[in-house]
């Protein structure tokens, strides 16, 4: 993500912090970082393991708890490095490598938000063709699409350099410093990167999920119609239950909105700032990058406090019992 290192006649400076700040940089950014891997590990191997959770929208919910867990394992370490000591000691190509594979995992994962919006659609719209709208070949699509397209954006914008289009003589002058690693946009390659990455995705999920609060008020109120007392019938026959969809759809909506609110500053700033000659502080859009990487650690969290069956896995994990024999099998809720 974007980062500008101060510089000496080219070379980047080395964070001027007292050893007590930059020793409680680095225990807050653990603390981090070990939150998120554990909450991210304990999501997958919850969903791997027990088979009552085997469901289109949990795959695509261990999917993207492996991006969290990712983005965890493989570029917070070393975006908490170059954060505290203002540097970056790991190469020009290791650089290139860590900010394409930032880039993509913040991708995918409102790619991987966009694709749960559409499944929670059409789980509480149109529950009872729900299970052949949306079987295991169309969710393996859509998990194909939230990883490889933001790969080929991320990797094909950085290594192509297109992000430098139109600002090459800015950033090899002004901005370029040895030992630094940061990308930089110039202002088509900011607007279009955010819209990409952000803005459309976002505006997409909003409209749906837009749509299901409505529609869910609608089935609420149509429950207590006698009218609807058919319906119901042949929704609890065919095993289909409008409101567990609903509370799923709410919770996932939950997941949407901090996720809106961890990335949405960053993603402002990287659109506004080359319209601003480039003035926004580094260590404000360090600032917003962490934040960003707040919602990586806080998704593991919502699913503890709104799923019944995440608390119960939970404890089933940590007490060691997924390794004894049909622990699988195990009933985490009522059908």
């Amino acid at each position: 993500m974007q980062f500008c290192c101060e510089s000496v006649n080219g070379s980047c400076i080395k964070s001027n912090w007292s050893s007590n700040i930059r020793m409680s940089m680095y225990i807050l950014m653990v603390c981090i970082i070990l939150a998120t891997l554990a909450g991210n590990l304990t999501v997958i191997v919850s969903i791997a393991h027990f088979k009552q959770l085997h469901t289109p929208t949990n795959f695509l919910i261990l999917s993207m708890s492996t991006v969290d867990f990712l983005l965890g394992c493989f570029i917070m370490p070393y975006s908490m490095v170059r954060s505290v000591e203002n540097c970056w000691y790991f190469g020009e190509l290791f650089c290139k490598i860590h900010t394409s594979i930032d880039i993509m995992l913040s991708t995918a994962s409102i790619f991987h938000l966009s694709f749960i919006s559409i499944d929670r659609y059409c789980a509480v719209c149109d529950p009872l063709r729900y299970k052949s709208k949306i079987n295991t070949c169309i969710i393996v699509v859509m998990i194909v699409i939230s990883w490889t397209v933001p790969a080929i954006f991320a990797f094909g914008m950085i290594f192509l350099e297109l992000n430098l289009k139109g600002a090459e003589e800015i950033f090899y002058n002004h901005i370029h410093c040895v030992g630094g690693c940061f990308v930089f946009f110039s202002e088509t390659s900011g607007v279009v990167s955010s819209m990409i990455s952000f803005y459309i995705p976002a505006f997409v999920m909003l409209c749906i999920y837009g749509k299901i609060y409505a529609i869910a008020k609608r089935q609420a109120r149509s429950i207590k119609d006698a009218a609807s007392q058919t319906q119901i019938r042949f929704e609890m026959k065919h095993h289909i239950s409008p409101s567990r969809e609903r509370k799923a759809a709410k919770t996932l909506g939950i997941v949407m909105g901090v996720f809106l609110i961890c990335w949405s500053p960053f993603f402002f700033c990287t659109a506004t700032d080359p319209f601003m000659n480039y003035s926004t502080p580094p260590i404000l859009i360090d600032a917003l990058m962490w934040f960003g990487y707040l919602n990586s650690t806080f998704n593991p969290l919502v699913y503890a406090f709104l799923y019944m069956w995440f608390r119960r896995a939970l404890k089933l994990i940590l007490f060691g019992k997924v390794f004894q024999e049909d622990s699988s099998r195990t009933q985490l809720f009522l059908e």
